[in-house]
């Protein structure tokens, strides 16, 4: 009997060795691919999930957890699908938080007009957070032609060969990663642009659509007029607010798609003006 407990105790040992030796395998492949994810943030700048699912062979919810375990030790600041180093400059990290701001609510937004755009019309989308979240649920249209002022539309647009992206150039605005200046504007005038997306600063009965600064409202102003249709596409956080400058009269826009939260009295306000708003 001694003898038999003798060797049940001697398995159950080397089947805890056993276990113990995988874990600590496990936990320096841990360490040693996080390592290595820093080191190659530090050589490009930014990583992205599926960038290093596929380079680590493993899946991208292990990337999600390698990247915020990272992050809680201050080694790097995640963004929305990836992660940039600490030192990143502030005005960039300013762009990339505003995109992460009420991310389900502009992921609702996007999806629902984006299935207004139709293969090869020419669309407008400017450089709102908002706008940006469409061009992931159009990346399948053929023959597309979008027309915008961010530098972040067109480097999302950059690998999609179905879509032509069209810059009227101008000064780099670092906040917004946009190119502002109306003397490229003419260029536009040769495309029939079939709809806009705009977003907002605010958005007010009085002042109707704002935005932070006067280059950005007056590029916007011509944009708004030259589009067959133009469509508002803005959380409810911006309702009810102003910006340094307006770029639109609530009448000029066909569309206005907002989230559910929006204030309900200025909804049927403004749908009392004639102007469909819709709440996803």
């Amino acid at each position: 009997m001694r003898f038999l407990l003798f060797l049940i105790d001697n398995a159950l040992l080397s089947l805890y060795n056993e276990n113990d030796r995988k874990q600590t395998e496990l936990s320096v492949y841990l360490e040693e691919r996080r390592q290595a994810i820093l080191q190659l943030l530090q050589r490009q700048g930014r990583v992205s999930v599926n960038e290093l699912s596929a380079t680590f062979g493993v899946s991208e919810v292990t990337i999600r957890a390698d990247l915020q375990a990272l992050a809680d030790r201050g080694l790097l600041v995640r963004t929305h699908g990836g992660a940039i180093p600490i030192g990143y400059g502030l005005k960039e990290l300013s762009l990339l938080r505003r995109r992460q701001q009420n991310v389900e609510q502009k992921r609702r937004i996007a999806a629902y007009v984006a299935d207004l755009v139709k293969d090869g019309e020419a669309i407008f989308i400017d450089s709102s957070s908002t706008a940006l979240a469409i061009v992931e649920c159009i990346k399948q249209r053929r023959d597309l032609t979008v027309i915008t002022n961010s530098l972040v539309v067109a480097q999302e647009l950059l690998a999609v060969p179905s879509v032509t992206v069209v810059m009227p150039g101008g000064t780099l605005h670092h906040d917004t990663g946009s190119l502002i200046d109306s003397s490229g504007l003419s260029l536009l005038e040769r495309y029939n642009i079939s709809r806009g997306f705009f977003g907002a600063h605010g958005l007010t009965l009085e002042d109707g659509f704002t935005d932070v600064s006067e280059p950005e409202a007056a590029l916007k102003r011509p944009l708004v007029l030259m589009c067959r249709e133009a469509i508002a596409v803005l959380d409810s956080s911006k309702w009810g607010r102003a910006g340094v400058a307006s770029f639109g009269d609530i009448r000029d826009f066909a569309l206005i798609v907002t989230d559910a939260q929006a204030p309900r009295d200025m909804v049927e306000e403004i749908r009392a003006l004639g102007v469909e708003v819709v709440l996803v």
